[in-house]
C-alpha cells in the first residue's frame, strides 16, 4: 500500500517541461507588456480617432504609455538572459522567449505603424499597412533564424528585435514626411534580417543598454506631461535612436575589417623565411 501512494505521488507531479522558472517569469512580463502597448495603442489612440475625438493629449498619454510598455518588455527581455545564464532556465525557456518577443517587438511596433497611418494626416493608410507587415515578418524571420543559426559567441546576426521595435518607434515618434517614415522602417527591417553583426548586450554593454532604456522612459514621460522643452528632448532621443541603430553595426564591421587585415599580416609574416 505504501508503495502504491508513492507512485500516485509521483505520477502527479508537474513534469520537467511544464516547470517554469524565474526567468520564465520575467519572460511573461515581456509578452504582458507587449499585449498591453497594443492596448494602449487601441483605446489611447485609435479608437479616439475613429470616434472623433479631439484630445490631443490622451493620445500623446497612450502613445507614451504604450512607447514605455515595449521599453518594459526589452528590460524583461534583457533580464529574463542574465537570470536564465545565472540561475537556470526550464525546457521551454527558449521557445517562451521567442513567443513573447514576438508580441513585444514584432506585433506592438507593427501595430504603432498600423495605427500611425490611420490617424497621421500626411500619411496613406494602405501603404502605412505594408510597412507594418514589412516589420512583422522581418521580426518572425529573425526570431526563426535565431532559433535555426549557430553565431559565434558575443555577436547577433542583423538588428536584435528589441532595438528594431524602439527603432521603429523612434521612426514615428519623430513626425517625419510620412515617405521618409516608411522609408527608414523598411531600412530598420532589413537590418533586422541582414547579416550585419550587433554586439550582444552583455557587462558593460547590457549597463549602457538599461541607463538608455531609463533615459528614454524619462524622456516620453516628459513628452507625455508636455513639459517645457519635452517635445524636443524626445525628438532628440528619437534621433540619437537612429544614430545608435545605425553607427553600431559600423564599429562591429571596422572590427572585422582589423581582424581580416591583421590575419592577412600574420599569414605573410609566416611566409616569410
Amino acid at each position: 500500500m505504501p508503495e502504491a501512494d508513492e507512485d500516485e505521488d509521483s505520477g502527479e507531479e508537474m513534469p520537467l517541461s511544464m516547470r517554469l522558472s524565474i526567468a520564465d517569469t520575467l519572460t511573461l512580463g515581456n509578452a504582458t507588456c507587449g499585449f498591453m502597448a497594443v492596448y494602449f495603442t487601441t483605446t489611447g489612440i485609435l479608437i479616439p480617432h475613429l470616434t472623433g475625438s479631439d484630445e490631443s493629449g490622451m493620445a500623446r498619454h497612450s502613445a507614451a504609455t504604450a512607447v514605455i510598455l515595449m521599453l518594459c518588455a526589452a528590460v524583461f527581455d534583457l533580464f529574463d538572459g542574465l537570470v536564465a545564464r545565472k540561475l537556470r532556465s526550464s525546457p521551454m525557456g527558449a521557445e517562451l522567449d521567442n513567443l513573447s518577443d514576438l508580441i513585444s517587438f514584432g506585433l506592438a511596433p507593427a501595430y504603432f505603424v498600423l495605427v500611425y497611418g490611420m490617424v497621421a494626416d500626411d500619411a496613406h493608410q494602405r501603404v502605412a499597412a505594408l510597412g507594418a507587415v514589412v516589420v512583422l515578418l522581418a521580426v518572425v524571420l529573425r526570431l526563426a533564424r535565431f532559433s535555426c543559426v549557430t553565431l559565434k559567441d558575443g555577436m547577433f546576426q542583423g538588428m536584435p528585435s528589441p532595438f528594431g521595435a524602439l527603432t521603429v518607434v523612434s521612426i514615428v515618434l519623430l513626425e517625419l514626411p510620412f515617405v521618409a517614415t516608411l522609408l527608414a522602417i523598411l531600412g530598420t527591417a532589413w537590418l533586422m534580417v541582414s547579416r550585419v553583426e550587433y554586439p550582444k548586450p552583455r557587462g558593460p554593454l547590457a549597463v549602457a543598454m538599461l541607463s538608455w532604456i531609463v533615459a528614454a522612459m524619462g524622456l516620453l514621460a516628459a513628452w507625455a506631461f508636455d513639459a517645457p522643452g519635452g517635445q524636443l528632448l524626445l525628438q532628440t532621443g528619437c534621433a540619437l535612436q537612429l544614430v545608435l541603430g545605425a553607427v553600431i553595426p559600423l564599429f562591429a564591421t571596422a572590427r572585422r575589417v582589423n581582424n581580416f587585415r591583421d590575419n592577412r599580416r600574420e599569414a605573410r609574416a609566416a611566409q616569410l623565411p
